[in-house]
């Protein structure tokens, strides 16, 4: 191999050859393995891993053996994980028990790769029942490859179901009622983003729930819909932060509760992939001051932060298909008209200026909207909001070329963001139609028995 002489490659430093050997692009098949099988056993890891790649190029079967030594003696993983994703790369049966054999590997990535490798012989018996096997394995992402590669999840019914258009029934349409009863009469896969702040516990006066933990299941049940009519891989999007709920009295301590955090776990069960983590951060003058006391004494121990951060937090509908098959689905004009032009923001802190409002006591600002809204999906597609407020989200939409729905239960709410909606108007959207729950049912039913 001319581009890297076994004599060369040992006057250099382990990291001037491991760049070489990711240099080295394509190789001929009929390339000597020698120089590489040398340094497959260089003394440091990542060199190993470097020329293990390389002889993976090579796919051949003559080297199996060797490979095979190479990787059950490795002890660092990330080499060991390429001897044996080229062990896989030989696409051949001899390699099958070898694999199998790495199916029992400590580490998740190296087991990953022998899966990856065992997946070409999907029609071997033995193979297939080594793989079930692994459906009940510890760690979460071999789960989640044996489920993807061998449950048939995406059959020809829904492959069908149309993912640009949505009920037009729907658009830009504002129900005032309880967002639970609303979603039980939304159809599966109506919608294409939603983005939501919701009411934090036992923070404003239309927010009181008996305890914490009804709290967060009442959001559990309510994302639980919204990853229903959720369109297959496209996003969710949540606003939320810490809350302090005030203390008794003087002589008792106050309570934080890390809304963000907790309610995560329970999102990612519910179905939601975890894409995202975005820090709004807010002007210092913002924040509420919470130094008041350590200001005065300085004493260690009394600290605490004023909070000029939110978290908005970035989900996906869980799927077996790559993010481009969605872009696919859009014809070219509607992707060209979507495009994000100009500057935007490279890094997941974002510094917006909060926005107050005369009605409403908790609103988020139209610009951190509006960057979500044309961040996470196309002109035309179908925004939703269950925890609606003054409408912020209808807003953005309308000025981005989307349809909304909103659901809000507060009847001053309501009709505060029906007036402001109404004024979106101007940026050339339909008319807001606002609905009771009564009116919504009953416009479901008739849609749901056509096509029925």
């Amino acid at each position: 191999m001319g581009a890297l002489p076994l004599e060369l490659a040992y006057n250099l430093d382990s990291g001037e050859i491991v760049e070489r050997l990711e240099r080295l692009g394509k190789l001929p098949a009929d390339t000597d393995p020698s120089p590489l099988m040398q340094l497959a056993q260089h003394p440091n890891p990542k060199v190993r891993a470097a020329a293990a790649k390389n002889l993976a190029k090579l796919e051949n079967l003559s080297l199996l053996a060797f490979l095979v030594e190479c990787a059950g003696r490795e002890p660092n993983t990330m080499a060991r994980r390429e001897f044996v994703s080229a062990i896989g790369r030989l696409r051949h049966p001899s390699a099958i028990p070898y694999l199998i054999t790495f199916l029992q590997d400590e580490d998740p990535k190296v087991v990953l790769q022998a899966i990856r490798g065992l997946l070409c012989f999907r029609h071997n018996a033995e193979v297939i029942t080594h793989l079930e096997k692994l459906r009940g394995h510890p760690n979460e992402l071999i789960r989640k490859a044996i489920g993807t590669e061998l449950d048939d999840k995406h059959g020809s019914q829904q492959e069908k179901r149309d993912h640009v258009h949505s009920p037009e029934w729907l658009h830009n349409v504002l129900v005032n009622a309880d967002v639970l009863d609303v979603l039980r009469h939304v159809p599966d896969e109506s919608v294409h983003l939603t983005f939501t702040s919701p009411p934090y516990y036992n923070a404003r006066d239309y927010t009181i729930y008996r305890s914490y933990e009804e709290y967060l299941q009442f959001l559990v049940r309510v994302f639980t819909e919204v990853h229903r009519i959720t369109k297959e891989g496209r996003f969710f999007v949540l606003n939320t932060s810490p809350v302090l709920v005030p203390r008794m009295s003087r002589q008792h301590s106050s309570t934080r509760y890390l809304i963000p955090f907790d309610i995560h776990p329970l999102i990612t069960k519910i179905g939601f992939d975890f894409i995202d983590d975005i820090i709004w951060v807010k002007p210092d003058p913002s924040a509420k001051n919470r130094n008041g006391g350590f200001y005065q004494h300085r004493k260690p121990l009394g600290y605490k932060a004023n909070s000029v951060v939110e978290y908005v937090i970035v989900y996906r509908k869980h799927t077996n298909k790559l993010i481009d098959w969605n872009m696919r689905q859009y014809d070219s004009e509607t992707v060209e008209a979507s495009k994000v032009l100009g500057d935007y923001e490279k890094t997941n802190v974002w510094r917006i200026a909060p926005s107050a409002d005369p009605v409403h006591p908790a609103v988020f600002p139209v610009e951190l909207a509006t960057r979500i809204i044309e961040l996470y999906s196309y002109r035309g597609d179908l925004v939703f909001d269950p925890f609606a407020g003054r409408g912020t989200v209808g807003i953005a939409a309308l000025q981005t070329g989307r349809f909304y729905f909103l659901v809000e239960k507060d009847p001053q709410y309501a009709s505060y963001a029906k007036e402001l909606l109404s004024e979106g108007t101007l940026f050339g959207g339909k008319s807001v139609r606002t609905m009771t729950l009564d009116e919504f049912t009953c416009i479901s039913a008739g849609y749901a028995k056509e096509e029925g």
